[in-house]
């Protein structure tokens, strides 16, 4: 009867914890939550404001470069004068003060397109960060929705098990009846007993492996939050397009591939950079000055002061550099058929992963239906055995066989709804259409 007792104590647990209140978590708040929290989404966003300011005109060299200047000098010494009549004169503290000022403009007026080019290259680079914040948010979806779809499996399989405990706790009240009014043997009642501790057990760590995943999607919504919550365990699939359409989105909106297009661009202006050096360079320099000097008596000068405008034009030409221009160029050239080379090899890598994905996630779908009708069948013949098992046609052992087979058939229709979910989650991440599914 210890066992019994055990039994009842694990089943009174399982049923408070089943009666607590829950709040449901949906698909679109754990989505706003996570774009609004998510690390990795924070720090692409990040980024992304770091490349914007690398865009602004003040980081192109296009404007002008002010600045002042100012001095002030102080000089004491000892002086000795030798005049042309053979006379000197010896000065012991001899003080000489000078002070200055400028207000200084420089602009570069020609610098062989290095600026524009440069300018150019910026804006692709930001093209580049935005691509690569959005593939960030793509697998954050995918991870997101991953682990949401995991927590609804764990849900609908702990649900089954439920179901499947409450039988046995019939079985057990029935099989204990019968025991104490000597209609079955002591056999019968300690199968009954052994498989509701058993359902009991796997209850408890279908539960326990519910709680772990709900707290790996804590980490993924960037929240700390209590996991007693429920989630939506309905899945709607999305009409997908022909093969032939999906792989033309692929090839147009894939992540992957428009970085690589991107990195082609950033290539091909820099070597439009690196052959800048072969042409010069204008500038302009402007200056407005002030200075002042007091001057001891030994000099010609008691004080001085000026002040004025100054103005140059400078043009620095580098006819030649050892090479090194050339060189930079040539290697430039060798990155872009790198990028070019690298560009071909995503499209062959993405098209076999998709073609392997889109089989995988028909065969999935044929796999969903039969486990639908798996269902059907195994939900029927476990009712007829019920009924055959309480007229006694039948033994504990084939009821609990039927019983064992509805729950392996509702578990395995339960997986693959939820593995072609995910499948065509990675289809639509592939297309680049994830972020325009409605959850």
């Amino acid at each position: 009867m210890k066992v019994i007792k055990n039994t009842i104590l694990i089943v009174a647990f399982l049923t408070t914890l089943k009666g607590i209140s829950q709040e449901i978590l949906t698909k679109k708040e754990a989505l706003a939550i996570t774009l609004e929290n998510n690390f990795g989404v924070k720090i692409a966003n990040n980024n992304l404001e770091v490349a914007k300011n690398n865009t602004s005109i003040y980081n192109t060299g296009f404007l002008p470069t002010a600045s002042i200047s100012s001095g002030a000098n102080y000089r004491n010494e000892s002086q000795t004068i030798n005049r042309q009549d053979g006379t000197s004169t010896t000065i012991n503290g001899a003080i000489t003060k000078s002070y200055n000022a400028s207000l200084n403009l420089n602009y570069t007026i020609f610098d062989g397109l290095g600026r524009k080019y440069n300018y150019q290259q910026l804006k692709e680079t930001y093209n580049l960060t935005e691509l690569q914040a959005k593939k960030t948010i793509e697998n954050t979806y995918l991870q997101l929705f991953t682990t949401y779809f995991q927590i609804a499996r764990l849900a609908e399989n702990s649900n089954n098990l439920s179901e499947a405990l409450a039988i046995s706790k019939q079985r057990l009240k029935r099989a204990t009846y019968q025991y104490e009014y000597g209609q079955s043997t002591k056999l019968e009642l300690l199968n009954a007993e052994v498989d509701i501790n058993n359902d009991s057990i796997t209850l408890i760590n279908a539960k326990q492996q519910l709680s772990n995943a709900k707290r790996g999607l804590n980490v993924i919504l960037g929240v700390e939050k209590e996991v007693n919550y429920d989630v939506e365990t309905e899945v709607a699939f999305n009409k997908m397009l022909n093969f032939d359409d999906l792989h033309q989105k692929t090839i147009a909106n894939n992540a992957t591939l428009k970085q690589n297009e991107k990195n082609i661009a950033i290539s091909e202006f820099n070597i439009k950079i690196n052959k800048t050096n072969y042409l010069p360079t204008l500038g302009l320099n402007t200056s407005y000055g002030w200075n002042k000097s007091e001057n001891p008596s030994t000099s010609f000068l008691a004080a001085s002061t000026s002040n004025g405008l100054n103005a140059g034009l400078s043009l620095s030409w580098n006819l030649f550099d050892g090479g090194s221009t050339k060189t930079r160029v040539a290697n430039a050239k060798i990155a872009l058929e790198n990028q070019e080379i690298l560009l071909e090899q995503q499209k062959i890598t993405i098209g076999n992963t998709l073609k392997n994905t889109w089989e995988n996630y028909q065969n999935q779908l044929f796999i969903l239906q039969a486990q639908e009708k798996n269902v059907l069948t195994t939900q029927n013949n476990f009712e007829r055995t019920q009924e055959r098992y309480k007229l006694g046609q039948v033994t504990s052992i084939e009821f609990r066989q039927a019983q064992i087979n509805l729950i392996n058939s509702k578990t395995a229709l339960n997986n693959a709804k939820f593995d072609a979910k995910l499948i065509e989650l990675q289809l639509l991440q592939l297309s680049g259409q994830i972020l325009n599914v409605a959850f």
